[in-house]
């Protein structure tokens, strides 16, 4: 190779690099953004998708569902009771209310469930009652203690069960939720306390991902 063919060469290479180098930034920073806007929104992924545990629990209507099969749709999983006086009502109210700022096509893609971290006091009837306050489409499921500490603790949203022999008891848990995909696995979480407005913003965004 003669000294200008190997004077060419270099220079191809090191335009090619540089070239390289500036579209992986581009992609990167791209990538970054888009990152960044979800978790500015309260929305962190998961670098690789969760396995959910396979539990067997009750919805409010009274119907088995096997809750590593929930898919079709992206659901928020949100660990709470009916007897809760601040977090849980607090909660349920911010999501329907982000709910109503969502366009249509993209609410028809999200389900809010309910999971009973206080099965003994909340059946079927008492879940359906009390998320019927919020909204008519928001599920519930509840289920035996064990099944419902394998599933939060599954899903990195762990609660301390209560003392059930004291009157008008209470059950320490998280306000975060746990973000299910449309197949069943688990892609992230959604951190408490909400920005309704961000969620609104950012949430068509998610769902368009599957």
């Amino acid at each position: 190779m003669t000294r200008t063919q190997k004077t060419v060469f270099i220079l191809v290479a090191l335009v090619a690099l540089i070239l390289g180098l500036t579209i992986n930034k581009v992609l990167t920073n791209k990538g970054q953004v888009d990152t960044t806007a979800l978790i500015d929104a309260g929305i962190i992924l998961l670098p690789q998708s969760r396995t959910v545990p396979s539990v067997e629990m009750t919805d409010e209507s009274g119907q088995p569902v096997a809750v590593n099969e929930l898919k079709g749709k992206w659901s928020l999983l949100f660990f709470g009771y009916t007897f809760c006086p601040d977090i849980c009502p607090t909660t349920l109210a911010q999501l329907r209310q982000v709910k109503s700022e969502l366009p249509r096509e993209v609410t028809d893609r999200l389900q809010v469930i309910l999971v009973s971290i206080d099965p003994n006091r909340d059946t079927p009837q008492q879940l359906k009652q009390y998320l019927g306050y919020f909204d008519k489409d928001f599920r519930g499921l509840t289920g035996s203690l064990e099944a419902t500490q394998k599933l939060a603790n599954g899903v990195s949203i762990p609660f301390i069960p209560a003392d059930t022999s004291k009157p008008d008891y209470t059950v320490d848990h998280s306000g975060n939720l746990a973000l299910l995909g449309p197949d069943g696995t688990q892609r992230g979480f959604i951190r408490s306390p909400f920005n309704n407005q961000k969620l609104i913003a950012q949430l068509p965004e998610l769902v368009k991902r599957d």
